[in-house]
């Protein structure tokens, strides 16, 4: 498999954390973002969307979204789960993960915040509308937790809504978010003792600068 990414990208932080889950290794291949080369046409030739991450399964089939991706490994890979065997908690921990990828993480992202900066916000508007972003998704994932908390997410073992949280977590430090949800750390730090996670964090990576 190749796994093309950026060593900050949230999303391909992700997919690492997943590969990492199922003891895969994938061949990484780096874009530099902020450089534009996940604009260059032989990258445009693999995901026409023109983002990170993309996998190229060992059959050769193209596959972009981070949550598709994860979703393929878990399908493909099926031990470690990622998700409950049970239809209404599989839904609950897929709520829970779509929240941070789909609500949280494409409005703070690079696109967006360069498309504020081209409509005439200054840095510090843009900066506070990814902190507002962050909080408030971070805010509502806390509240989607179960009741009876265990040491990740959603029970005693690490599963979607948990590579998801970390990459998040962060990306809100970056920002300079306070982090005042001592649960989302609490669980951040058990995610942490596992090489799964401590071998995916950007500063590791090596296109990491």
């Amino acid at each position: 498999m190749i796994l093309h990414g950026y060593f900050r990208s949230t999303a391909s932080w992700r997919v690492r954390i997943a590969l990492g889950l199922k003891g895969l290794v994938a061949q990484q291949v780096f874009h530099h973002l902020r450089q534009g080369e996940q604009r260059a046409p032989d990258y445009l030739a693999i995901n026409p969307q023109g983002l990170v991450p993309a996998l190229v399964t060992d059959e050769g089939a193209v596959l972009t979204q981070s949550l598709a991706i994860c979703e393929y490994l878990d399908e493909t890979h099926p031990e470690p789960p990622l998700l409950p065997a049970q239809p209404l908690a599989r839904a609950k921990v897929r709520a829970a993960a779509q929240l941070i990828a789909s609500d949280i993480h494409p409005v703070q992202n690079l696109k967006v915040l360069q498309r504020l900066r081209d409509l005439g916000h200054d840095e510090a508007q843009v900066q506070a509308w990814a902190r507002a972003v962050i909080e408030e998704g971070l805010e509502a994932f806390q509240a989607l937790l179960p009741g009876d908390a265990g040491r990740f997410a959603f029970g005693d073992r690490p599963g979607l809504a948990d590579l998801c949280l970390v990459p998040q977590l962060g990306n809100a430090r970056r920002f300079g978010v306070a982090l005042r949800w001592p649960r989302l750390t609490q669980i951040e730090a058990a995610c942490l003792e596992l090489e799964a996670f401590k071998a995916a964090v950007p500063g590791v990576q090596p296109d990491a600068e």
